[in-house]
């Protein structure tokens, strides 16, 4: 498809990403919380590089994970406005909260602030 110039044009994509933006939200919002010492983005998944096939992270693992003040484990598993936890990220956030963590799933900022309590 070219446009009016005869330039390339470039297909527009229709994901809206909205698991993303949900995620940038939580992290914004954990990073503001006066109970949460720090927490990071956990990237996973996998990817050939040469010849090899290499997974990054680990099946189940949360997509934030951080520390409370009182040093208690923090994992949350961020998904959009309809997305479920798979299995195994379930089971995860089990084995943290069975340890004494705190382990959620979150949309936004309210699903934070639900399982933390008010800043």
């Amino acid at each position: 498809m070219t446009d009016l110039f005869g330039l390339e044009q470039q297909t527009p994509r229709t994901n809206d990403r909205k698991e993303s933006a949900a995620l940038v939200e939580v992290l914004k919002a954990l990073k503001a919380h006066t109970a949460v010492a720090w927490c990071e983005r956990m990237n996973s998944g996998a990817a050939r590089i040469g010849s090899r096939f290499v997974r990054f992270g680990f099946k189940g693992c949360p997509d934030v994970l951080g520390q409370l003040r009182d040093g208690r484990l923090l994992g949350v598993e961020v998904k959009g406005p309809t997305g479920r936890l798979r299995p195994e990220q379930a089971v995860f956030l089990e084995r943290i909260r069975g340890a004494g963590g705190v382990a959620f799933m979150a949309r936004d900022c309210r699903d934070v602030l639900a399982a933390l309590g008010p800043l």
